[in-house]
C-alpha cells in the first residue's frame, strides 16, 4: 500500500516524493481506499483539532499524520489529543518522513523531538513532586511509625501489622494514633492517600 499525501491544492513536494517514490497525492476531500498512512497538510489558518476531527470521520480509523508548515508544540498536542497518529513538519527531510512512517505504520505515535523533550521534562517534574510529597510525611515519623504507615497504606489490619512486626495490637493502636496526630489526618483512608503521594489539598 502506498503513502497518500493530502493537501488543499493537491500538490506534492520533492521531499515527499524522495521519501516515497510511489506516493499518491490528492486533495483534502479525497478519501483513499488503499493507503498505508495518510499524510494531511494543515492548511494555513486552519484549526488543527477541527481538521483532525474531520479526517477521523472520513478515514474510518485509518492512521494519519498531520503535516504543518509552521509546526509548534501546541498544535502538535492538539492534533495528537484529537486523534492523529503523528504530527510532523511539512518540510521534513525524506529520512524523517520515513522514520515517521515506520513508527506510525507499526502502531506507534510520532510526536517529534521537541515535544518529546517537553513531555519527558513534565513527567520528570511530576514524579519529582510526587516523590517530594511522599518523602515529606516520612520526615515527621520514627522508622517504626514509617513501617506502620506503609503497612496501613497497603490496607493491613491492626492484627496483621502486629503479627508482621512482632508487637501487640495495643502497640499498633498507639502507633496509629501517633500517625494520625503527626500527619494531621483523620482516618486510614487519608493516611493511605498521603503515603501514596496523593495531594490532600492542605
Amino acid at each position: 500500500m502506498r503513502q497518500v499525501f493530502l493537501s488543499a491544492d493537491a500538490r506534492q513536494r520533492d521531499s515527499w516524493r524522495e521519501a516515497f517514490p510511489d506516493l499518491m497525492v490528492g486533495s483534502l476531500d479525497t478519501v483513499p481506499a488503499d493507503a498505508a498512512i495518510i499524510w494531511v497538510l494543515l492548511p494555513a489558518g486552519c484549526d488543527v483539532a477541527e481538521l483532525v476531527a474531520k479526517m477521523l470521520r472520513s478515514l474510518a480509523g485509518r492512521p494519519f499524520v498531520i503535516l504543518a508548515d509552521e509546526p509548534d508544540e501546541e498544535s502538535a498536542l492538539a492534533a495528537l489529543n484529537a486523534g492523529a497518529a503523528g504530527f510532523c513538519n511539512g518540510h521534513a527531510a525524506p529520512v524523517v518522513l520515513r522514520q515517521v512512517a515506520a513508527v506510525v505504520g507499526s502502531g506507534g505515535i510520532w510526536i517529534g523531538q521537541g515535544l518529546m523533550k517537553r513531555l519527558l521534562a513534565a513527567t520528570a517534574r511530576l514524579l519529582g513532586e510526587r516523590d517530594s510529597a511522599r518523602a515529606a510525611w516520612r520526615s515527621k515519623l520514627t522508622p517504626r511509625e514509617q513501617e506502620v504507615a506503609l503497612a496501613l497504606a497497603r490496607g493491613s489490619s491492626n492484627k496483621e501489622i502486629a503479627r508482621q512486626f512482632g508487637i501487640s495490637e495495643r502497640t499498633v493502636k498507639f502507633h496509629v494514633s501517633a500517625l494520625f496526630d503527626k500527619l494531621a489526618v483523620r482516618d486510614r483512608l487519608q493516611l493511605s492517600l498521603l503515603v501514596n503521594g496523593v495531594d490532600l489539598g492542605g
